[in-house]
C-alpha cells in the first residue's frame, strides 16, 4: 500500500486548461474517488497519477518518491479501463496473466497467482473461455483480475462500470469494494456516478472545469458542501436565493422575493460562511428535508408532479409561485395527487446556507 501525494498540480493542452493547481493526498490502503461531470479534469489528474500524462507543472508522489516524469511500467501501478481492453483472442486465464508474464515469472507461480485471483473475482471455472464468450459484467472481472494479480501498489479504475446496465452496475461495485477492502490496495476510483462514488468511497473529490470544489467523506460532501456547486451537483436539492432578514442568537431567518420566510440554525452552514442582516445568502433544502403536516417552517402548496418509487414518494410543489422538490418515505398512506393541496414543514436543523 503506498500513498499518493500531488502537489501543485496544473496541466495544459495547448491553451487549454486541464487541472489547474490540484492538491492532493490519498492515504494508503483508502478508496478514494475522482467525482465529476464530463471534461472536469479527472481523468486528466488519474492519467498524470499512472504517467500517461506528465504535469505541465507540480510534482506526483508515491511514498514521497518524485514519480512524476516515471514511465508509466515504472510506476507498479494497475489500471482498469472504461472499455477494458482486454485482447479479444485470449482466454480469461491468459488475459489475466499477461502483466505476470511481461514480468518474466515462472510459469508455475504465474499459474498459482492467476487461479488465486480469478477465485477472488468470482470466475473459478471460467480460465479457459474466450472474452466474447463471456457478458460485460464478467469482463470487467477478467480485467480487474489482470490489474490486480500484478499485485500494484496503487489501483486505477478509469469510469469501469459505465459500460454495464443498472442492476449489474449495482452488483459489481459492491464486489469491486469487497475486493479492495479484502486486498487493502491503494484505489484510486474515476466516476460521474456519484451514487457509486458516495456506496464506495472512503473519500471523494468533487472537480468542476480543472478545479477541485471540496474533498470529503461521502457523509461531509452530502450534508456539509462547501458551494452550490457541490449541493447541486450530489444528490438533489432546492436552492433558494435568499435575503437575511434577523439573526438572534442561533435562529437565522431568510425571506425569499415571493415571500417564503424560513428560519435556520446558525450552526447548519458552509466553511466560511457569514450571514449579515440585509445581506443575500443561498438555502439549500433537501428533498428529504420536509416532513409530513404542520410544524416548524410550514408550507401550503399545491402538488404539480406526482412519482411513486415504492419507498417513496416524490412530489413537485408550486409554493408562492416557487416549485420545491420533496421526498415524503412511503408510510402506507394515501397518496396525494396532482393539483392537490398538501402541507409539509422543514425543520430548522434542515436548513443549510451558502455563500456561492
Amino acid at each position: 500500500m503506498k500513498s499518493v501525494h500531488i502537489e501543485n498540480v496544473t496541466k495544459k493542452f495547448g491553451d487549454v486548461l486541464g487541472v489547474s493547481e490540484l492538491n492532493l493526498e490519498v492515504k494508503p490502503g483508502e478508496f478514494f474517488t475522482f467525482l465529476g461531470p464530463s471534461g472536469c479534469g479527472k481523468t486528466t489528474t488519474l492519467r498524470m497519477i499512472a504517467g500517461f500524462y506528465y504535469p505541465t507543472t507540480g510534482k506526483v508522489y508515491f511514498d514521497g518518491q518524485d514519480v512524476t516524469t516515471l514511465q508509466p511500467n515504472k510506476r507498479n501501478i494497475g489500471m482498469v479501463f472504461q472499455n477494458y481492453a482486454l485482447f479479444p483472442h485470449m482466454t480469461v486465464d491468459e488475459n489475466i496473466a499477461f502483466g505476470l508474464q511481461v514480468r518474466k515469472l515462472p510459469k508455475a507461480e504465474i499459474r498459482q497467482k492467476v487461479d488465486r485471483i480469478r477465485g477472488l473475482v468470482h470466475l473459478a471455472q471460467y480460465g479457459s473461455r474466450k472474452i466474447n464468450e463471456l457478458s460485460g459484467g464478467q469482463q470487467q472481472r477478467v480485467a480487474l483480475a489482470r490489474a490486480l494479480v500484478i499485485e500494484p501498489d496503487i489501483l486505477l479504475l478509469d469510469e469501469p462500470l459505465s459500460n454495464l446496465d443498472a442492476k449489474l452496475r449495482e452488483e459489481t461495485r459492491v464486489e469491486i469494494k469487497r475486493i479492495q477492502s479484502e486486498l487493502g490496495v491503494t484505489t484510486i476510483y474515476v466516476t460521474h456516478d456519484q451514487t457509486e462514488a458516495m456506496s464506495m468511497s472512503d473519500r471523494i473529490m468533487v472537480m468542476e472545469s480543472g478545479l477541485v470544489k471540496q474533498i470529503g467523506t461521502p457523509q461531509e460532501i452530502y450534508h456539509r458542501p462547501n458551494n452550490r456547486f457541490v449541493a447541486t451537483f450530489i444528490g438533489e436539492t432546492n436552492m433558494l436565493e435568499m435575503k437575511v432578514t434577523s439573526i438572534k442568537e442561533e435562529v437565522i431567518t431568510v425571506e425569499h422575493a415571493n415571500g417564503l420566510v424560513l428560519h435556520g440554525l446558525s450552526g447548519g452552514k458552509a466553511d466560511g460562511v457569514a450571514p449579515q442582516v440585509g445581506g443575500t445568502i443561498y438555502v439549500s433544502i433537501r428533498p428529504e428535508a420536509f416532513e409530513a403536516g404542520p410544524g416548524d417552517n410550514t408550507i401550503k402548496g399545491t402538488i404539480e408532479f406526482v412519482e411513486f418509487t415504492g419507498l417513496s414518494v416524490n412530489y413537485l410543489i408550486r409554493v408562492n409561485g416557487t416549485s420545491l422538490k420533496a421526498m415524503i418515505i412511503n408510510g402506507g398512506s394515501d397518496i396525494k395527487a396532482i393539483g392537490d393541496d398538501i402541507e409539509l414543514h422543514i425543520p430548522s436543523r434542515n436548513l443549510y446556507f451558502l455563500a456561492e
